[in-house]
């Protein structure tokens, strides 16, 4: 679980990060969270954008994604979902205590 200063640290990492996944009308398979995993593994902050034809709510699709992922909600934002989670073998983001 995230405190409050450090989902305010990672949401200005976030600021600068493109997203890279995009949730459209087939809305979240297994292939889709397998990639996010991947993703995740490698840059450990990513965005993901949740298309206006996916008809889904924003703020369950973000929990969808963080808890299929085992990733930490940082925020939901418009559109965009910003997801975290520490690297096992890749750790380059630092959190604040």
């Amino acid at each position: 679980m995230l405190s409050g200063k450090q989902k305010r640290y990672l949401r200005s990492l976030a600021h600068h990060v493109d997203p890279i996944f995009q949730v459209g009308k087939g809305g979240i398979n297994d292939h889709l969270i397998r990639h996010i995993q991947e993703a995740l593994e490698v840059r450990e902050l990513i965005k993901v954008t949740v298309l206006n034809n996916s008809g889904e709510d924003r703020q369950e699709v973000g929990a969808e994604l963080s808890e299929k992922a085992d990733a930490e909600l940082v925020q939901v934002i418009g559109k965009i979902v910003v997801l975290y989670k520490e690297s096992k073998d890749k750790k380059k983001i630092e959190l604040p205590v």
